[in-house]
């Protein structure tokens, strides 16, 4: 079959190659690519940097898809065993969602991967301490950040504070329904722009999806808010950095809890259910994903693609 295949570790661009048939084990089927998303997560893969890589080579990148079965239902799959991936005519596969009559597969392949990234803190929260009044994002010009702001809005979050870089996606994510506060890399400056935002209550929830230095500024914006309102604070990318410093006095001076969301971290079982919800979000319009589709066959374009909306690899 074809597939996009990358054939050594180190960000090697993948190639439209042959690859052997995917093997399928118990409680599997076959599945053929229907689109299946470019995702940061994926080149991470790819690179063989990310925490949950294997180091096996060649493979097939791509960590989930929207596919259809035999008997030709559209489903939401992923989490193929490598050295096989999403990225191909067809894959073996145990979880099969199907997805809502008439939505958007392309939509779906775009989205979901992001949109769940705050989705599960979101829900988790909403699930052990009722649905936050205020949630603060770090680094939400992104894909993940904007989606997170419409899964905010959409479980009824009142305030959503939005942190990060660029004016013009600023004002974009600003349309989205989030106050925003400009951060320029400068420590002080950026806990000052954000304390100012804060204007004296803390968040009941932090989304950070930059880590680093960034999130120091929070904490420190943080440990300057007054009150002892409770905070929690979850990690989910590191796009500013792998390290950040956590003042001791932010952790006593209030409840404050941290911790890290990630596919390691789920229960499985609730995060499938998730899944099936948000696809359900995805399909009644109430979360809106850009993407752009290419042949699988324009692997290489696709890869390669500037930033802009998500590039999302479709069949030929």
């Amino acid at each position: 079959m074809k597939a996009a295949v990358v054939t050594t570790a180190g960000g090697t661009v993948p190639e439209y190659l042959d690859f052997p048939e995917p093997e399928v084990g118990q409680g599997q089927q076959i599945v053929s690519l229907v689109a299946s998303a470019i995702h940061p997560v994926v080149r991470a893969k790819a690179s063989g940097e990310h925490y949950s890589s294997t180091g096996q080579f060649p493979l097939v990148p791509g960590v989930d898809a929207v596919a259809r079965t035999a008997d030709g239902t559209l489903v939401y799959t992923g989490d193929v065993e490598e050295p096989w991936g999403t990225f191909a005519e067809r894959m073996a596969v145990t979880m099969a969602l199907p997805l809502p009559e008439g939505t958007d597969p392309v939509a779906v392949a775009a989205g979901v991967n992001p949109g769940m990234s705050s989705w599960m803190p979101l829900t988790t929260h909403a699930d052990e301490h009722g649905t936050p009044d205020t949630v603060m994002i770090l680094g939400v010009t992104g894909a993940a950040g904007g989606l997170a702001v419409q899964n905010a809005r959409a479980l009824g979050v009142r305030r959503v504070i939005g942190v990060g870089r660029g004016m013009d996606d600023l004002k974009r994510v600003a349309g989205l329904g989030a106050e925003t506060v400009e951060i320029v890399g400068a420590k002080d400056a950026d806990a000052a722009a954000i304390g100012a935002a804060l204007d004296g209550r803390a968040p009941d929830l932090v989304l950070d999806f930059l880590w680093g230095r960034a999130a120091e500024s929070a904490f420190q914006a943080l440990a300057d808010a007054p009150g002892t309102g409770a905070t929690s604070y979850v990690e989910i990318g590191s796009a500013a950095g792998e390290q950040a410093a956590v003042p001791a006095s932010l952790l006593r001076s209030r409840p404050f809890r941290l911790s890290g969301s990630g596919i390691g971290s789920f229960d499985m079982r609730r995060y499938i259910g998730q899944v099936a919800a948000y696809v359900r979000l995805i399909a009644d319009g109430k979360v809106k994903v850009d993407a752009h589709a290419y042949p699988l066959s324009r692997i290489t374009d696709a890869w390669t693609d500037p930033a802009g909306p998500r590039p999302v690899l479709i069949a030929d």
